[in-house]
């Protein structure tokens, strides 16, 4: 079967002609807390695992988390098709709220695993919502450039998540870390109260609306975007699970300099790679994006000095300032208006299994060796060829096509 090529975004919808609205920024405000408040937790978790005794469980961190998140999209999806974009928005923030208050109550082994795999929830509900309105709000014609600048806000916030997380567990304490987390959460929730809901006629919540059919789960109008997330999202999991013994291994201390430096690295190229899209296509892009992403896996595998190290974060910044929004972008092109949601589960449910699955795998490969990290990259920036190649593969698809028009 042929893979879909890029649907045309020249397409009308009902949104306005301006992207910068007051629902565009508050929502990019709300989104830059909640990202920063699940973020900030990520470098010093594999060490506060291994405190309780649970080194070997270090790539569960973030599996767990994706675990929950993945089996949670298409019941996200679904409620965002029927009750509306806000009320899933801030449940998934509540679930941060929460998660950050059990956090200094659960101090073994298992019970924190446990948390991890509701913290997931978050997530899975969270962004789902979120992308479903800001599609509600822009035109389709700078749908690109409007996730682009949106990205912009989750990047910041996931940037300096992990650096203050990291700041304040050793100013203070984790457990001042945790209640940091939950008020950010918090904060989040407020600014969603007093947004205007975009879902025409939303239904009241039943049971009616948890049951999941085959297409809640898997939309095949956006397959093509979701297998290149599923593939590229390997190596944002084996960085969220390798990066804090990385850092150990080359004596910094501040376990979210990586992750700093690399989101603001993206910044700049989200806006640009945007419009470039609206233009020139999503798939020409991407193209550009993977080839990004498999140089980033390399240099920070093969990094003996931390000069390479942040060159590897510069790339990878290149990588996801291109990626994110544009196959964000790609998946809306492709879905239908009233099953945004359910398009949209599809794509992260896909990000959850490919950001979980490569934290398994990369920490089954690194094993607590320093000296096999080059090995697990490289293993990372094998999936990013394959999505690389997929890609160039429906490049090609669309070209013929329209050469034959």
């Amino acid at each position: 079967m042929q893979p879909p090529v890029t649907a045309d975004v020249s397409t009308p919808n009902t949104a306005p002609q301006r992207i910068f609205t007051t629902q565009f920024w508050l929502l990019s405000l709300s989104s830059f807390l909640f990202f920063g408040s699940f973020n900030m937790l990520i470098p010093e978790l594999p060490a506060y695992l291994t405190s309780m005794g649970g080194a070997e469980y270090k790539g569960l961190i973030i599996s767990l988390f994706t675990l929950t998140a993945g089996i949670s999209r298409p019941f996200s999806g679904r409620l965002t098709d029927r009750i509306g974009r806000i009320p899933v928005m801030v449940f998934g923030s509540l679930v941060c709220v929460v998660c950050g208050f059990l956090y200094p109550i659960f101090i073994t082994v298992v019970p924190f695993l446990l948390l991890r795999l509701g913290h997931g929830f978050s997530t899975g509900f969270k962004p789902t919502g979120t992308a479903a309105y800001i599609a509600d709000i822009v035109p389709a014609h700078r749908r690109g450039e409007a996730l682009g600048i949106y990205g912009m806000a989750v990047s910041i916030g996931a940037a300096l998540g992990p650096a203050i997380g990291s700041w304040v567990a050793n100013a203070f304490s984790l457990n001042t870390l945790f209640y940091t987390s939950s008020f950010a959460a918090f904060l989040s929730i407020a600014i969603l109260l007093n947004m205007k809901e975009t879902l025409p006629n939303p239904s009241r919540l039943s049971w009616e609306a948890f049951r999941i059919t085959r297409k809640d789960v898997f939309e095949p109008r956006v397959f093509s975007p979701s297998l290149v997330v599923f593939l590229t999202y390997f190596s944002f999991g084996a960085l969220l699970t390798l990066i804090p013994d990385f850092s150990d291994s080359l004596d910094l201390h501040n376990h979210g300099l990586f992750f700093l430096v690399y989101t603001l690295t993206s910044l700049f190229i989200r806006l640009v790679a945007g419009r470039v899209s609206d233009r020139y296509g999503r798939v020409e892009v991407v193209v550009v994006g993977c080839s990004m992403l498999i140089i980033a896996m390399l240099c920070t595998g093969f990094a003996a000095s931390s000069a390479l190290f942040f060159t590897g974060a510069v790339f990878f910044g290149f990588a996801t300032g291109i990626l994110s929004p544009i196959l964000t972008a790609w998946t809306v092109d492709l879905s239908e208006e009233d099953g945004r949601g359910r398009a949209m589960a599809t794509m992260y449910i896909s990000m959850e299994a490919g950001i979980g699955l490569g934290a398994l795998l990369s920490a089954e490969i690194f094993a607590n060796d320093v000296a096999r990290l080059p090995l697990a990259f490289s293993v990372m920036a094998g999936f990013g060829l394959v999505a690389l190649i997929y890609a160039v593969i429906i490049l090609r698809i669309k070209r013929k096509a329209n050469d034959a028009v």
